[in-house]
């Protein structure tokens, strides 16, 4: 095509170009040809060329080559081969997972050929590890990640549940739909008998707990989860090691950024309950003894409400290189789905950096306030069990105003237990960190860093005359106050020297850490006041005091922790890697003669990949063989069990002098050799990238043996002083394997696809219970109950078993009369109510096998989805709903409209009991959260940098054959796991709608 040139002024859309190339129009040639007005031309042309791979000069398919600044893109082709239209002054970018982005321009070329060069991001990538951070492909232990991009969405509740599904081998659960309820954490099982086998929380290097920040404030989680990578933690570590990093500042930065979502919550699943009108049928057709008092009443939803809630945050980032500030205000009003149960929140975080000298110190201040207050009535897991066994015919009031209430054994009004009933919780902490980060010579920093940190708590219950305490117990109000406060010292100093020379690289990392913990608290009770309008302001009103009734009681304890760590790291040619720690600690809480303990550990990596005859296998991206073996404590719950101790009672003493002297009475051992339990560890992996890291992933093995177990023993009196004593005895067992797979199945310009499934299956026993000092040894002990009536233990712990399993009569039928028959230990059908002891049975477990999340994010132009879908598999629970509530023995409680349905083929007539028939298989799978987003175009807005709306759900859909309300709303820790416990606050499902903004 000959272009006819002309000199002349084009005025467009406001802009004035000088136009020396117009050419004569024709559709998609408009304006070709234009110079803007400093002559660069925006005539199209082809420009094409072939892209390979840099390590083996193979073609790549799928590369995404586009302008940059613009929408024009296409792929090439199977034989890596491109071809897209351009002007001249254009700038291509060449794109493909797995390989680094380059950035080509044009110029006056018609030909464009490309190496790409692997992408080195995902191993050079920097995770957090104990005391500072470590390269990806330098990391030898089983340590996980989860950045911010990759968190669950919505109506999160703490930093654990934005992991949730995320981690092979830590397990998350929300077991209860209360907002002032907490998510349940595990790491690899169970790790004590009376000890806590929760992981440790540390934030920016300081110890808390997983709702000291907002999750909004969260930058990253990552999990140090086998020995060898915890170690360094020292007694605090058995449970493993959770990493919060916080949002902070990158660079020159000046954002604010605002994200606020409003949600609303429903039951998960109700309970299918006798009506009314079933009542009717059945004393008309059946003849059962019920009482109708003419009603219908739901009381479910008298005691439920439909909760809204929102959640506001605002972060500002501001400074330069020099000194930047990061700042972030959190509230959250959340209401619950019972009435009068919701929580109010206020989190404000500050964070001022400052480098000085060069960059040769730097320093870091860190504020953190917490308010968190909730102020209700009597909604509870009691209430809930009332509203359950309530007579559906039976009224809310009576006819005057006042609530109805029945004379009957634990049978209450569940409504008037609610708003009759006031609670008002506020716990308030304060935290303030400060460091200082000197490097005299390059590669060499030492570090102080130091916190203090105090937390106060006010708690106050009253009830007014209407509750049931008035007319059950003869108490006119019941209230109470407590108080807590602790006071937390931390100081640490480290430093590190890292170095690479050639072919080796190294670090060194020594440490000394200092923690000091005061906790101390006041409680006080009455009742018999003139008045239910004082609640709990004026407990010297009441009357109980005055027979020696009432309560009082306080306590002050104190701990410190000391310890000296040290760490060295080498790698040679990026192939071969190895790491080695130590720590020396000494804890208040231990025995004088064991107060000081070391923890090791090793671990060794071979970068297989890197090898020479591993360079012809093009589809291995990256393959790594690690191993590791550790030593971690777990520290005693509490100070002072080591020491002799009395304790003063007013039932304690005798009669000097015709007068009762009340004295004290001792209330625990000396021991001196009390000491921590101890956990070694050993732990195989494998990392592994394939087809330039479209799949990559890690495999991990691990055993862990955890010895000296504290437990409470018989001990002989005398010489001691008390017959129960804490003691070492005892070994635990487990073993497993943990799975995490990631996989691009689609990766355009447009259009993405990102994935991953995570795999976890581990199993516990314990292995011994037994002190030779003593000559005690325990075959087994009993955990778990079923309360009233049944008043039963639920599991048997037994030494050679697997921790979890049910112990219970196993049915096998019913008889003529309707009562169990169970299997005898000889294997024979017997009636239960010749059944004993000998007759019970191992029966399920409650542990699951297999473990399994499923992570999806796709993005389509602006839109956004992610989808994440978790499941359970291979174990068992306990239905107390069905133990107590589908049993028509009882006519007096409302119950399941299955109570009715045949059982072997015939109606049952039994006393409630605890058998077989009511533990269920637990499998389950949840479409967990689902949320989809759209960004708004970045030039709708001036001021607005980014926009994003988005709704979400959580706990959306539940598969499972689980008769309960919610096969995941239950505790799987301890030694009484499945246990469906009948006084519930039940789960519940969330819907959000929300925004993030920034300027």
């Amino acid at each position: 095509m000959k272009w006819k040139f002309t000199n002349r002024l084009l005025a467009l859309s406001g802009s004035v170009f000088l136009c020396t190339t117009l050419p004569s129009f024709h559709p998609g040639a408009a304006f070709a040809g234009v110079r803007d007005y400093r002559g660069a031309t925006f005539q199209d042309r082809p420009v094409s060329g072939v892209v390979t791979s840099a390590d083996d000069g193979s073609p790549l398919v799928g590369v995404s080559v586009s302008v940059k600044g613009g929408t024009a893109g296409v792929m090439t082709d199977v034989q890596g081969k491109y071809q897209i239209s351009v002007p001249n002054n254009a700038v291509l970018v060449f794109s493909y997972i797995g390989y680094s982005s380059q950035e080509v321009p044009v110029s006056n070329r018609s030909q464009i050929d490309l190496k790409l060069a692997t992408d080195r991001q995902q191993l050079d990538e920097v995770v957090v590890i104990g005391y500072g951070t470590q390269r990806k492909g330098d990391v030898t232990s089983a340590v996980a990640g989860v950045d911010r991009e990759d968190f669950v969405q919505g109506a999160v509740r703490d930093a654990a549940q934005l992991v949730q599904g995320k981690v092979a081998g830590l397990r998350v659960t929300t077991p209860s739909g209360d907002p002032n309820g907490n998510t349940q954490i595990n790491l690899r099982g169970i790790s004590s008998i009376q000890g806590s086998s929760s992981p440790l929380v540390i934030i920016d290097g300081v110890p808390g707990d997983l709702n000291t920040v907002a999750p909004e404030d969260i930058e990253s989680v990552d999990v140090l989860k086998d020995g060898s990578a915890a170690a360094i933690y020292g007694t605090r570590a058995t449970g493993g090691v959770i990493l919060i990093t916080t949002r902070k500042t990158q660079g020159e930065r000046s954002t604010i950024e605002y994200n606020a979502y409003t949600s609303v919550q429903t039951i998960a699943r109700r309970p299918e309950l006798l009506t009314g009108d079933d009542y009717r049928r059945l004393i008309k057709e059946e003849g059962i003894d019920y009482e109708d008092y003419g009603g219908n009443t739901d009381w479910l939803d008298e005691i439920m409400q439909t909760p809204v809630s929102h959640n506001h945050n605002l972060t500002f980032f501001g400074g330069n290189s020099t000194t930047n500030f990061t700042g972030s205000l959190n509230y959250r009003n959340w209401e619950g789905i019972m009435k009068r149960t919701g929580q109010e929140r206020f989190v404000a975080r500050a964070d001022v950096n400052h480098s000085m000298f060069d960059d040769k110190l730097k320093a870091n201040i860190q504020l953190i306030n917490r308010v968190r207050s909730s102020v209700e009535g009597g909604g509870d897991g009691y209430a809930y069990r009332q509203a359950i066994i309530r007579n559906p015919t039976d009224r809310v009031r009576t006819e005057t105003g006042e609530w109805q209430e029945r004379d009957a054994y634990f049978y209450l009004n569940p409504v008037s237990r609610i708003e009759e009933f006031n609670e008002e919780y506020t716990n308030r902490e304060m935290r303030m960190s400060g460091s200082l980060d000197y490097s005299p010579i390059k590669d060499l920093h030492f570090k102080i860093l130091g916190s203090h940190i105090q937390e106060n708590s006010l708690y106050g219950y009253a009830s007014t005359f209407n509750h049931s305490d008035t007319w059950l117990d003869n108490r006119n109000s019941n209230a109470g106050r407590d108080t807590d406060a602790s006071r937390s010292n931390l100081l640490e100093l480290t430093s590190n020297y890292a170095k690479t020379m050639g072919a080796h690289s190294f670090s060194l990392l020594g440490g000394y850490s200092w923690q000091d913990e005061t906790n101390e608290g006041f409680n006080a009770d009455n009742w018999n006041f003139p008045t239910d309008a004082f609640g709990w302001n004026n407990l010297g009103a009441g009357q109980a005091d005055q027979a020696g009734l009432a309560g009082m009681g306080s306590y002050k304890e104190n701990w410190k922790l000391i310890g000296f760590f040290g760490r060295v790291t080498y790698s040679w040619n990026d192939k071969y890697l190895f790491m080695a720690s130590v720590r020396r600690e000494g804890s208040s809480k231990f025995g004088v003669n064991y107060q000081w303990g070391t923890f090791p550990a090793v671990s060794v990596g071979w970068r297989v990949s890197q090898e020479e005859f591993m360079k012809s296998v093009g589809f291995v991206s990256d393959l790594k063989i690690r191993a590791g073996y550790g030593v971690t404590g777990t520290i005693a719950n509490r100070p002072y069990l080591s020491q002799i101790s009395y304790r003063f009672e007013q039932n304690i003493g005798a009669f000097i002098g015709g007068k009762w002297v009340p004295g004290f009475e001792p209330a625990r051992n000396f021991n001196p050799d009390l000491r921590w339990e101890k956990k070694g560890e050993y732990n195989v992996g494998i990392d592994f990238g394939f087809l330039k890291n479209r799949i990559s992933g890690s495999l991990d093995f691990f055993r862990r043996d955890i010895e000296d177990l504290l437990y409470n023993f018989e001990v002989p009196r005398p010489p001691y002083l008390v017959d129960i004593m804490a003691i070492n005895a005892g070994a635990l067992r487990s073993q497993g394997f943990e799975a995490l797979v990631n996989f691009v199945p689609v990766e355009t310009q447009n259009f993405s696809w990102n994935s991953n499934v995570t795999y976890s299956t581990n199993k516990t026993k314990l292995v011994s219970l037994t002190n030779d000092q003593f000559d005690n040894t325990i075959e087994y002990f009993d955990a778990g109950y079923t309360g009233e009536p049944i008043q039963d233990f639920t599991h048997r712990v037994a030494v050679g078993e697997p921790i979890g399993r049910f112990y219970v009569w196993k049915t096998v039928g019913v008889d003529a009369n309707g009562g169990w028959l169970v299997e005898s230990r000889t294997g024979e059908a017997i009636p239960y109510k010749d059944a004993t002891q000998e007759d019970r049975q191992y029966y399920g477990n409650a542990i699951p096998k297999h473990v399994l999340g499923w992570n999806n994010s796709a993005r389509y132009k602006n839109f956004d989805m992610t989808v994440n879908i978790r499941g359970a598999f291979g174990h068992n629970i306990l239905n107390f709903q069905r133990m107590f509530y589908e049993n028509p023995i009882n006519s007096d409680y409302n119950m399941l409209k299955t109570a009715y349905d045949p059982v072997y083929g015939k109606r049952l007539n039994n006393d409630l009991v605890y058998v077989s028939h009511y533990i269920e298989k637990g499998d389950y799978v949840k479409i967990d959260n689902v949320t989809f987003g759209y960004t708004l175009p970045k030039d709708l807005i001036k001021i607005v940098r980014n926009a994003r709306v988005f709704v979400s759900g959580l706990n959306l859909v539940t598969i499972t054959g689980y008769k309960g309300l919610d096969p995941e709303g239950v505790s799987y820790s301890g030694f009484a796991p499945g246990n469906d416990e009948r006084d519930k606050y039940p789960t519940t499902r969330t819907f959000t709608a929300g925004i993030n903004v920034s300027f």
